[in-house]
């Protein structure tokens, strides 16, 4: 149980496996309105990044579930880095059947909704961990603006057109499964360009050291297009974004 080499290989470099940056996890743990003792749960939570700066920044202790061996253990080398080894506990695993024993605070899914099948199914997955009046956290992409071809969609990691939603589409479907829309942070290019071009960056370094390498003539490949294919693509038509839900009907907050 673990991610191709090509995935690990590729995000190598990368402390935040999405196109956001340490300050917008900054903004988010402040709009959410974090305290000391609330409780989280991440899952595929990568290399823990957004569960460790909140630990420090705000207080909270949770749990990180990530399928990756590297990426856990990158993980938790960084809970020891920013002092939070004791609030942050970093499981190696699989997050599509995982639950809370206790029921947390906030629930997370940060760009990694195939854990449930989709957002439907990963809002159903984490609400199955969180506490009345707690909130959801989804990362998930959208439509900036609706790609004109085959070729549009499967340079933005689609198969189909249908595989994401317009951003008011996304938000209609939070509104129809039970959830109010109560925060949202977005990125911007510049985190696109960050995610994006570490990874190649990652690539040809580990091409330059593993010449012989089995994966070099794929990952060689990749290479010679990935940049043209990000800058004429991905970049003007895929949007993504964090957004806070909390089920509707329920009034409690979050615990202090």
């Amino acid at each position: 149980m673990d991610l191709s080499r090509e995935f690990v290989i590729r995000e190598s470099g990368h402390r935040i496996h999405n196109p956001f940056t340490e300050e917008k996890f900054a903004v988010l743990g402040r709009a959410i309105g974090l305290r000391p003792g609330m409780t989280m749960l991440d899952l595929a939570s990568g290399s823990g990044e957004m569960l460790c700066l909140w630990a420090r920044e705000h207080g909270i202790t949770g749990t990180g579930v990530d399928i990756s061996t590297a990426f856990t253990q990158s993980a938790r080398e960084r809970a020891v880095e920013l002092g939070v080894a004791d609030r942050v506990t970093l499981v190696h695993g699989d997050a599509s059947g995982y639950a809370a024993d206790t029921p947390v605070d906030v629930a997370a899914c940060i760009g990694a909704t195939w854990i449930g099948a989709g957002v439907a199914g990963t809002l159903d997955l984490l609400e199955r961990s969180l506490r009345p009046g707690g909130l959801v956290l989804i990362g998930e992409p959208y439509w900036r603006a609706d790609p004109p071809d085959q070729a549009t969609v499967e340079a933005c990691h689609a198969s189909s057109k249908d595989d994401y939603r317009d951003l008011p589409g996304l938000v209609e479907l939070f509104r129809q499964r039970g959830w109010d829309l109560v925060e949202m942070v977005l990125a911007n290019e510049d985190g696109w360009d960050r995610y994006f071009a570490a990874q190649w960056f990652s690539v040809r370094a580990w091409l330059d050291a593993n010449p012989g390498d089995e994966l070099a003539s794929r990952m060689r490949a990749e290479l010679d297009t990935a940049p043209l294919q990000y800058v004429r693509y991905l970049r003007t038509y895929l949007g993504w974004g964090v957004f806070a839900l909390k089920r509707r009907g329920t009034t409690a907050f979050m615990a202090a």
